[in-house]
């Protein structure tokens, strides 16, 4: 597809002891290990961000946190509440490069090969405490799997470890993202796994100059190759086959029953973003119910392991009143949307007031693709294809159809004009409306 016109990509994602400013202040980001967080732990970072940002918290695709609206001024005492819970990095570049993500449901699905925490654990260790590591570029991300009902197959990660049954026992699939999708170089064994990631982290960086901003997909095929070459050898041969399927977005939330007499819940923040008041009422249900841990996930889905499906309900009854998804019809969740103006100083256009909008008219329609509404054709919000685009540029919007916000719109309208051609929209989308 054509490219729109040249933008700025930033090199870099923020952190909490590097953050990036934004049209509505400093973007803090808190990067709990494994992903995981105590209701104690998440009411204190709410409440952090009403004291010393604006009480807007954004789940992103990272299984991360962000606390917005930051000023210079009151980020050392947020600083210090965020050490309180540590999960203060000592040091920038070692909180900059500690980019694991985990299967959301590690340790509560009977479904997954393996429970996969402590190789992740080590693996963050290693990034976090070895300077030879923090050359590699930020956006430099490992993905550990251990299968199950919310496998991360379809997510992008430069090094993916990923349980798979071997007869009896379990091995570690090993694969590296690349232009054409994950190579799959081999197995270890699940003691094993954390250090060969590591290595391959530092085979990396020796084929390319310390500093890059190249990730493993963007180095040319004889960097590639080399690479493997000095890894593969210490790889038991596997057969490997893992297609990358994509989790429906109604599979992610509400009641999930997943076997074994076990049971967890999924709730999703409209567009990623939750207010302090919002994951209050949240923690405080987790509390009373004794729900011990809350998880993360690159949807920007809260999940948790509950008792039974009474218990649950009780939460998703909870958070549908605090104003989270939690039925899995809801159209918005076939929307993503990056926070617009005035949040961001890219766009002059209110992208989720708009994508709200559009999920009004999803259902008359009976649209079931998936939509990405963009301020600018950094496509922030969503990195990979989308049915229908709408990309934001000097105050209207382009359309695209199965493509990205980077592609070239095939036709543009005023934010205006979005309620009156949906119709016209989603014919563009190539999606069939049925009947």
């Amino acid at each position: 597809m054509n490219r729109s016109a040249a933008f700025e990509v930033k090199g870099w994602c923020p952190g909490a002891l590097r953050p990036m400013p934004s049209g509505d202040g400093l973007i803090v980001r808190v990067r709990p290990q494994s992903g995981a967080l105590s209701p104690d732990e998440l009411r204190a970072l709410a409440d952090a961000a009403a004291r010393f940002g604006n009480g807007h918290i954004d789940l992103t695709r990272r299984a991360n946190l962000q606390i917005r609206g930051v000023s210079e001024a009151s980020l050392p005492p947020l600083h210090d509440a965020i050490a309180r819970l540590g999960l203060l990095d000592g040091d920038p570049d070692g909180e900059a490069v500690r980019n694991v993500m985990i299967s959301p449901l590690a340790g509560i699905d009977p479904s997954e090969a393996f429970d996969i925490r402590n190789i992740a654990g080590e693996l963050t260790r290693r990034l976090e405490t070895e300077p030879s590591l923090w050359a590699l570029p930020t956006k430099f991300g490992f993905i550990v799997d251990g299968g199950g009902v919310l496998s991360l197959t379809a997510q992008r990660a430069d090094i993916r470890l990923a349980a798979v049954k071997n007869g009896p026992d379990v091995a570690i699939a090993v694969g590296l993202d690349t232009q054409s999708g994950i190579d799959w170089l081999g197995a270890v064994s699940p003691a094993s796994a954390a250090a060969t990631a590591i290595e391959i982290a530092h085979a990396f960086l020796d084929e390319t100059s310390r500093g890059t901003r190249q990730r493993l997909r963007d180095l040319f095929a004889a960097n590639v190759a080399s690479l493997k070459s000095s890894i593969r050898s210490r790889l038991d041969p596997f057969v490997i086959d893992l297609p990358a399927i994509e989790i429906s977005p109604s599979w992610r939330v509400g009641p999930l029953s997943l076997g074994a007499d076990r049971f967890a819940v999924g709730i999703a923040a409209p567009f990623g973003r939750a207010e302090t008041d919002q994951l209050r009422k949240f923690s405080d249900a987790m509390t009373a119910a004794d729900i011990r841990e809350i998880r993360l996930s690159p949807w920007r889905t809260l999940y948790a392991g509950v008792p039974s499906q009474q218990t649950g309900q009780h939460l998703l009854d909870i958070a549908r009143h605090a104003g989270f998804v939690v039925d899995p019809g809801d159209p918005l969740l076939q929307i993503e949307a990056c926070p617009g103006a005035p949040a961001c100083r890219s766009t002059s256009l209110d992208t989720r007031g708009d994508a709200r909008r559009i999920a009004e008219l999803l259902a008359q329609y009976r649209f079931a693709g998936t939509v990405h509404v963009s301020g600018c054709a950094k496509g922030c919000a969503k990195s990979g294809i989308a049915d229908l685009v709408l990309v934001g540029s000097e105050g209207d919007y382009g359309i695209v159809h199965q493509g990205t916000a980077q592609d070239h719109p095939i036709r543009r309208l005023a934010a205006s004009e979005l309620a009156s051609d949906v119709g016209a929209i989603i014919g563009l989308a190539g999606t069939t409306l049925h009947d």
